[in-house]
């Protein structure tokens, strides 16, 4: 029988058996730069450095369990470039709505090393599992990140490929995470702030996105 590359995740003790090597985790340091696009409007406004406790949602690596509700376990997602953040946050329409709920693009540079593991090398593959976690159903994403949470406290979070940006880096920061953010972030604009509409359509036609 074929064994499936996206089964289910192994349980907790056998996650802590197969440990994390230290070439499938990476270390960012203090300063390291992310972005990430978030809605002050709508029916769930938020802040730019607030981690979101409600889930899952549809989002991949939501470690809350079900069913939906407000949890302990709080998610924050980022990437390393801004365009990643368009392709990532408007992929079910493809049509980035620069007003619909109020987007805002923030940039803010961590305060503290940062430990993730590698879902782009080789370590899903050696968990029973492959780089499908990244891109195949998003449920079963999740539970995986559920045993992970779980299994490895030492750990602030997940780097995954984009699936929407030719595997360019993208992050889920646990809670853990929350005391890397600084107080202030280093760039902060609305998507509706003409001064970044060029770069906005520039990300979009790069992934075949609208901006209206």
């Amino acid at each position: 029988m074929t064994r499936a590359k996206f089964p289910e995740p192994p349980t907790v003790p056998e996650l802590k058996r197969f440990g994390i090597r230290r070439s499938e985790r990476i270390t960012f340091e203090a300063g390291t730069r992310l972005w990430r696009i978030y809605f002050q409007g709508g029916p769930h406004p938020t802040t730019w450095n607030r981690f979101r406790a409600w889930g899952p949602t549809g989002s991949r690596f939501d470690p809350q369990p079900p069913p939906p509700g407000p949890s302990d376990r709080e998610i924050l997602y980022a990437a390393a470039l801004g365009p990643v953040c368009v392709a990532e946050v408007f992929q079910e329409t493809r049509t980035v709505d620069r007003r619909r709920n109020d987007p805002w693009l923030v940039a803010f540079e961590t305060t503290r090393d940062l430990t993730l593991l590698d879902l782009a090398g080789a370590w899903p593959t050696r968990a029973g599992g492959s780089q499908a976690i990244s891109s195949g159903p998003r449920k079963r994403a999740q539970r995986w990140s559920r045993e992970i949470y779980e299994a490895f406290p030492v750990l602030d979070g997940l780097r995954y490929p984009s699936s929407m940006a030719g595997g360019e880096a993208a992050f889920a920061l646990y809670d853990r995470a929350e005391d890397a953010l600084p107080v202030f972030p280093s760039f902060h604009r609305a998507l509706a702030d003409p001064t970044i509409l060029a770069a906005l359509k520039g990300a979009a036609r790069r992934f075949g996105y609208v901006v209206v």
